[in-house]
């Protein structure tokens, strides 16, 4: 379990939001998927485990708005500074630094590869206030055919380092790390990716048992398998939203932040 109490640092996943046309079917998914509550935020509506928000649903009027991905925003101390350094990296402000409210202040960008995010420089709103534990947030992974440009991108805006997966041998892997070498996810070179994004996978206690809660309320899933890191699986939800779940091995043991 690792429960949120201050901003996080530079280039860190702090929250992750999924723009929805079916705002009730959604929460009726996600509920029946991770057992989630829900409530009226300031963000739109907050997806709650114990009380605490771990993602966050946004209304839109038209389907075409929605998207295929959850939406992460990386943490910043400085959005304007931050957003400078994208548009200086080769990456696109897609919506320049903004307030709302006390909340925080915000950016969304395209990197040089084409995948979106999003930066988030909270104040009153940390982001996801529970993370790496059942049903919450436990990683992003960018995901592209062309990781070339991707690397260098992330590393000159968040001044990540790149540090290589001996895991996973044969596939185009590296891990990103902040400057106190705390891992805050990775980039995957796949040419078979149809589109460049930034995968996002929560963590689940059991994720056969995930997986069928899935497919009971519309959802579909590949097979369940074991990987290196836990039993994995990728999901669909009703209105084409991709995300992966896994029970990492020793998980339950784990005080990873």
């Amino acid at each position: 379990m690792s429960q949120v109490t201050q901003n996080q640092p530079l280039g860190t996943p702090t929250w992750i939001d999924l723009a929805v046309a079916d705002l009730e079917g959604a929460k009726a998914f996600y509920g029946a998927v991770f057992g989630w509550d829900f409530t009226s935020g300031d963000l739109g509506t907050d997806c709650l485990v114990r009380g605490l928000p771990v993602a966050g649903l946004r209304q839109v009027a038209d389907r075409a708005d929605t998207s295929d991905s959850w939406t992460v925003h990386l943490a910043t101390d400085n959005c304007d500074s931050t957003a400078r350094r994208i548009a200086d990296a080769g990456g696109k402000l897609i919506r320049a630094p903004h307030e709302v409210g006390d909340l925080g202040r915000a950016a969304a960008a395209v990197d040089p590869t084409g995948a979106r995010f999003g930066l988030w420089q909270g104040r009153t709103h940390l982001g996801c206030r529970l993370v790496n534990e059942p049903d919450t947030l436990v990683r992003n992974d960018l995901v592209t055919a062309d990781p070339g440009p991707a690397r260098t991108f992330y590393t000159t805006v968040f001044d990540f380092t790149l540090d290589g997966n001996e895991d996973l041998p044969g596939v185009d892997f590296t891990f990103l790390r902040r400057p106190d070498g705390h891992e805050i996810g990775g980039i995957l070179g796949l040419d078979t990716a149809p589109a460049p994004v930034w995968a996002t996978t929560f963590e689940v206690a059991d994720t056969d048992v995930t997986v069928a809660r899935a497919r009971s309320a519309g959802g579909t899933s590949t097979t369940p398998e074991d990987t290196a890191y836990g039993r994995s699986a990728t999901l669909t939800d009703p209105y084409r939203t991709r995300f992966s779940v896994i029970a990492r091995y020793g998980a339950a043991d784990s005080s990873a932040p």
